[in-house]
């Protein structure tokens, strides 16, 4: 406890400053909190003494925003431990970035006081600049803006050798001037309606924030996802037009650890929501039309989807459905066929899907409606050479119910689709 005690005193200046950088829109307080427990934990190799540090000097201190935040991305003392320990060049690269994100607390409050002259009915909300686990860069909560800071603040001098490609390519096209565009983004979110089922409204709702963004900055977004969508919008736009009406998202958003471009999504929405502004005579009813859209009305989207003109020929719902459900693979049988069967033997220790189509490297499987207790895979063995099959092995036990899901979330074909969600149920025979 005399050592714990000594480095809070040690400190206790960068805690007063701190509080001192607060705005009534903006905290910043979890950064300097996170340094503090962070050279704690530094001071030995223990993983249980450093959570406890963790937990004391970052957590137990934090704000309501970092609880938040805590609670939406699964963050705990445990975790930050782990990604402490396992990237050592990068937090030591980043420190200097998230605490210089304080110096641009007044420039943040002043882009949302621009963004009221946009949107006289904004509603307010609070932004909080934590330190999060890299898995994101910032999120809402009700009236609460969560940014994830040790990603929010990367750039082209962070050292993401020890990174994932998607984390490598976010810092790649990240400026310092990025971190006001990124705040506004999601302060647009906490204004916004609920989020829709399909890709078109999801992506709308992300590229709208990215839109009414660069309208308050007057900066163009330089994102990865913006880079790459500029250069390939011709072949995007076809795309997504075959994609845009299904409830599947994975190609197009949120797919940061499986794809080299990901949240291509995101630029999309944007495009549709610029061209939807540049044809709107009256520009401050255009941005409340964006911001106010309702994402789960499928006919309120399409009308401002047809409205924004972004796609010249007139668009049918149903057929381009029709057509990627056509393009996407599945799973033609099984190898022995056990699905639904009720006298399967306990001596079957391999299973082999066969697939309509080649697929891709990867792979999605989850439990069933009966948990982990029914689930029955033991092993993955994996594609054949023409990757139309896919090995897992099994343990059975006698007179018991299985069952599993594969998915599209994994599994998608050469051409990109995602297999349709596939649900193995079977039932074991009785012990003789």
């Amino acid at each position: 406890m005399k050592l714990l005690r000594i480095i809070v005193l040690a400190f206790f200046p960068l805690i007063t400053k701190a509080q001192n950088v607060q705005t009534s829109q903006v905290s910043t307080s979890d950064i300097d909190h996170f340094w503090i427990a962070y050279d704690s934990a530094k001071t030995t190799s223990d993983t249980l003494i450093q959570r406890q540090y963790i937990q004391k000097l970052y957590i137990d201190k934090g704000s309501v925003g970092l609880q938040a935040f805590m609670k939406a991305r699964d963050y705990d003392a445990k975790l930050w431990v782990e990604l402490i320990n396992k990237y050592p060049k990068f937090w030591t690269s980043i420190r200097k970035n998230t605490l210089q994100a304080k110096m641009q607390a007044k420039a943040i409050e002043a882009s949302i006081n621009q963004f009221r002259k946009l949107y006289p009915e904004m509603r307010a909300a609070k932004m909080y600049f934590t330190i999060g686990g890299l898995r994101s860069g910032g999120t809402t909560k009700d009236d609460m803006v969560l940014v994830g800071a040790e990603i929010a603040t990367a750039d082209q001098a962070t050292d993401a050798t020890e990174l994932s490609d998607w984390l490598k390519n976010i810092f790649e096209n990240q400026k310092e001037a990025n971190l006001v565009s990124i705040n506004v983004h999601e302060y647009v979110h906490t204004q916004q309606k609920l989020n829709g089922h399909t890709l078109l409204a999801q992506s709308i709702r992300e590229g709208s924030a990215d839109f009414i963004s660069e309208l308050v900055t007057g900066k163009i977004d330089s994102s990865a996802y913006t880079v790459y969508g500029r250069q390939h919008e011709a072949q995007l736009k076809e795309l997504f037009k075959i994609d845009m009406f299904s409830t599947e998202t994975s190609n197009w958003l949120y797919n940061g650890s499986n794809a080299a471009y990901a949240d291509l999504g995101y630029f999309m929405g944007y495009t549709i929501c610029k061209s939807y502004y540049k044809n709107q005579p009256n520009k401050r009813k255009a941005v409340k039309d964006i911001i106010e859209l309702n994402y789960q009305d499928s006919l309120q989207v399409l009308d401002f989807l047809t409205t924004s003109k972004y796609y010249a020929e007139p668009l049918n719902p149903a057929e381009l459905l029709k057509k990627f459900e056509a393009l996407r693979p599945y799973v033609v049988n099984l190898s022995p066929d056990i699905n639904l069967k009720t006298d399967v033997a306990t001596t079957l220790t391999e299973l082999t899907f066969n697939f309509s189509q080649p697929m891709e490297a990867g792979k999605s499987i989850s439990f069933g409606e009966g948990g982990k207790e029914h689930f029955p895979l033991t092993k993955i063995t994996g594609f054949s050479e023409d990757r139309k099959t896919f090995k897992v092995n099994l343990s059975l036990a006698p007179n018991k119910d299985y069952n599993f899901v594969i998915t599209g979330k994994g599994f998608k074909s050469q051409a990109g689709y995602p297999l349709k969600e596939y649900t193995v149920h079977f039932k074991t025979n009785k012990a003789k």
